[in-house]
Formats: structure tokens, sequence, C-alpha cells
């Protein structure tokens, strides 16, 4: 049987070498933002290649979700990469009693300086900070599930550690091929990713962790203190690294 996996991601974070790093193990298969089509037709938002995106996947939840949770996939396990702002209120989320789920977190504030060098205006919605906390709390509720959490400037310090917490969590093997990969594109890429993966296409580990240089207006800097509250809620709860063992800051 395979396990499927969901990790919940807002945008601007390392979800994308994330992914790549699971493909790389040998047991895995991945999918990219399967709602994103879905997102685009019910929000008519303006993003790069919504045409593209649009005639990529289906535009329909519901099928989407069947496929996520029922088909049969190659390999052990089947890895989804989410983007938890495409996921809008009229989803029914009990499909997702049917998989094991983890979230991937990153501070509103660096988020929003990412963000707005790839869009021209962002808003909460944009982001998914506050969708990220009401999916975690949800998806709980439905499936029992003690879902780990992983913040991304912990996995840039220390790769191994934190992905090898994160893999006895999900009750996997952690695989030494998760931290490393080929350079270069994927046929798993979604069609986006000529717009948004330059990085991590010329990328083939996860980048050493720097401080980034803050550059934004007083109104998007308020925008970042208004999520950092769903954030810390989630932030409080992630994984860390103690000795040999897990520790879930509860």
């Amino acid at each position: 049987m395979t396990l499927k996996i969901a990790m919940w991601s807002g945008p601007r974070n390392i979800s994308t070498a994330m992914m790549r790093s699971w493909e790389n193990r040998n047991d895995t298969q991945v999918v990219d933002e399967p709602f994103y089509a879905y997102y685009l037709a019910q929000t008519k938002a303006d993003h790069p290649m919504a045409k593209d995106v649009l005639a990529s996947q289906s535009s329909s939840w519901q099928e989407v979700s069947e496929q996520l949770s029922q088909e049969q996939y190659q390999g052990k396990i089947f890895y989804q990469k989410h983007m938890t702002h495409h996921m809008l209120d009229d989803i029914d989320l009990t499909w997702t009693k049917k998989l094991r789920h983890c979230f991937l977190i990153r501070d509103p504030l660096f988020v929003i300086n990412s963000y707005v060098k790839k869009m021209p205006t962002v808003s909460t919605e944009d982001i998914g900070i506050k969708r990220q906390l009401e999916l975690y709390q949800q998806i709980t509720d439905i499936t029992g599930q003690d879902i780990p959490i992983i913040d991304s400037k912990d996995v840039l310090i220390n790769p191994r550690g934190i992905l090898s917490k994160l893999c006895e969590s999900l009750a996997i093997e952690f695989d030494e091929d998760m931290l490393s990969w080929p350079k270069g594109k994927r046929n798993s890429d979604g069609v986006w990713a000529k717009h948004w993966y330059e990085n991590v296409e010329a990328s083939n580990s996860f980048a050493p962790y720097q401080e980034p240089l803050i550059k934004l207006t007083t109104q998007q800097k308020q925008l970042a203190q208004e999520n950092d509250n769903y954030y810390q809620q989630l932030y409080k709860k992630r994984i860390i690294v103690t000795g040999e063992k897990i520790k879930l800051d509860r």
C-alpha cells in the first residue's frame, strides 16, 4: 500500500526544494500543487502563466481530491506538495483522512519579502499563513493525527536533523538521498516552473541559511505583523532537534 503524504506550505517557502528532497528518494513519487488550476478557476487571480496552469490540470476539486486519495501510485510513498491558499473554503476536507499530513512554515516577514519580488501586490490570502493555521486545525480534527510541523529556517540550518525527525514522526525511514539532488528541471514540476523555479533548478541541495535582507514598505511590514500571530501558533508546535529524540515544542 502506498503511503500518501501531504505537505502543506504557503508560497515563497522552500516547498519546491522540499519536493526535490522527497523525489530524490527511490521509493517516492511526487505531485506539484495539484489544486492550482482549481484555485485559479475559482478566484480568477491574475497569476503568471494562468492559462497554461488551467490547461494542465483539472479545475474540479472533487476530481483532484479523488485522484490524490484513491488512486494507486508507483513507489511506497506518494508525496503531495500543496499550497494552503489554493484550498478555498468550499472544499470538503474529508478526503484528507486518507493521507498523512505535515506542515512547512515560514516567518511571514520573509514570505512577503520574497513574494513581492515576483508579484506586484500581496495580501493575507496570497501568502496563505492564516489559511495554513485553519487547515492545521481542521485536518487535525478530521484525521486525529498528531501532525508534524517544520520551519524552513530550521531545515536550512540542520536539514539532516529536521528531516530525520520528520521521517520518524511519519513512521518511515530517513534516506540520506533527501539531502541532495541533481540540478535541473523535472517532469514532475508544474508548467509554472519556468516562472517560479529558476533558483531551485540551479540547486543540488538545501542552501545554507542566510538571514534575508528585508526591503518592504510600511504597509507590507504591517501585513507581516498581522499574520505573525497565525505563524506563531504553528511555530510553537514545530519539530525541534534535541539529541536523538523528537521534541514537539508544545
